[in-house]
């Protein structure tokens, strides 16, 4: 049996290359009771408990905070007020279970954290109050500039460890930055941290951009830009702004995406009143043509294993949702409600395809089957569109309008919860990064 005071000395380098972030991880005890059914109809919030991690005063209750806002916004936990903890915790000791089952916390999460020169070194535990025993330890160290990063990659634990599935706070999120009046609306591709913290822009808004959209890292991106002559698509390199044109094609290209490797990309082109998908191979810059209709083929997303393709279309007279094989062949109409179905994007876990519906005057985010059913309405709101799906596919973000302009907000695929991101200002187009630490 573990000695549930002690870490084990097994090593994991995490994003070492982009956070320089070390992690230690125990053996986890099989017995812990604490569990999170985030599927159950009878699903009832957490309680948890995350005391201002010990060591340095400041950090350690900035990190617990947003570790505990992380958790709360996800929906599936009820952190804590610091006024209802029966006592602060130690990472060196176990907690006083009795206290803290008394006040009905049922997961508790202790930490320190010593800032020496530029460094930052952490420990971090979390217990099963209900078993009273220790489901989590893990040891971080990185440059003190990355202490959010720290308290996302500590979330991320805590929510894995109890719903078992991977979580999504250490990444980012992409968008198009709204500002000036609407005749004259100045637009730039912005990043920020999932939670809103850390926003800047990258283009300098002289020409009007749309749809950004993430690679297989969070390092680089592709959108469309609007500038003296038709929209075209560019490659974009988050850190330096630098960007390189996909293609001179005759027309408009636009709707980029890319494929879940990263080294291919899809995007629409429209020539003589059509659009029709296509594919570049980034290495070899081969490009094929996927689909060949008279009609507007568009916002094309790959399925995760990259050997399909939905995309929206209006060849059979309307906005529909339709499914094809990566090289173009086999394709399916899968949407068929009444109303228009727009921007589908694939689930990361492959189970589900999110899209905009519009009809009746209403604008909608839902979710279907890859094969169309399953149909499930998640959120409606006035210009409610371009939903994005966060690494773990459990939640999606989008943007709709509202008196003060355009805003990013989130929701989970029960549609339970739903949340504002906080922007600078006006904010559309949400692209959602994969994990930092897979960068």
């Amino acid at each position: 049996m573990q000695n549930s005071n002690s870490f084990s000395r097994r090593s994991l380098l995490i994003g070492a290359a982009s956070a320089g972030l070390i992690t230690v991880l125990p053996k986890t005890p099989s017995w812990a009771k604490v569990v999170v059914d985030i599927n159950g109809s009878n699903f009832q919030p957490l309680p948890i408990a995350i005391p201002a991690f010990d060591g340095n005063p400041e950090l350690g209750a900035k990190i617990a905070q947003v570790v505990a806002a992380d958790l709360q916004r996800s929906g599936l936990f009820i952190p804590m007020q610091l006024g209802q903890m029966p006592e602060r915790g130690s990472v060196d000791s176990p907690p006083n279970f009795g206290a803290w089952r008394g006040v009905n916390a049922q997961a508790l999460a202790v930490g320190s954290v010593q800032q020496g020169g530029a460094g930052l070194q952490a420990r971090y535990r979390l217990w099963d109050v209900v078993a009273g025993e220790q489901m989590d330890g893990q040891q971080f160290s990185t440059s003190a500039e990355n202490w959010r990063r720290l308290a996302h990659i500590i979330a991320d634990a805590i929510y894995s460890r109890i719903t078992g599935e991977s979580g999504y706070f250490d990444t980012r999120i992409a968008f198009v930055d709204e500002s000036g009046p609407k005749a004259q609306r100045i637009k730039r591709v912005a990043v920020m941290d999932q939670d809103g913290a850390n926003a800047r822009t990258i283009t300098n808004g002289q020409d009007l951009v749309l749809t950004p959209r993430f690679g297989a890292s969070a390092n680089v991106m592709t959108y469309t830009s609007f500038g003296q002559s038709d929209p075209k698509v560019f490659l974009l390199n988050v850190a330096t702004g630098g960007r390189d044109l996909v293609g001179n094609f005759p027309g408009m290209s636009f709707a980029p995406r890319f494929a879940p490797s990263g080294k291919k990309l899809v995007f629409s082109v429209q020539n003589n009143g059509n659009a029709s998908i296509y594919q570049l191979d980034l290495a070899s810059k081969n490009i094929s043509r996927l689909t060949n209709a008279p009609a507007i083929d568009t916002s094309p997303s790959f399925s995760p294993d990259g050997n399909q393709i939905c995309f929206e279309s209006d060849r059979g007279g309307g906005q529909q949702i339709y499914v094809m094989s990566a090289d173009g062949s086999g394709v399916k109409r899968i949407s068929f409600g009444d109303g228009r179905y727009a921007t589908p994007v694939w689930s990361p876990k492959g189970n589900l395809i999110a899209f905009t519906k519009t009809g009746g005057g209403q604008f909608s985010i839902g979710v279907m089957r890859p094969d169309g059913s399953g149909e499930k309405i998640l959120t409606s709101g006035f210009h409610a569109e371009g939903p994005t799906w966060a690494p773990n596919g459990r939640v999606l973000a989008y943007f709709k309008e509202s008196a003060g302009g355009s805003r990013l907000h989130s929701i989970d695929v029960s549609g339970r919860f739903e949340s504002t991101i906080p922007t600078p200002g006006g904010a559309s187009d949400p692209s959602w990064s994969p994990l930092l630490g897979k960068a």
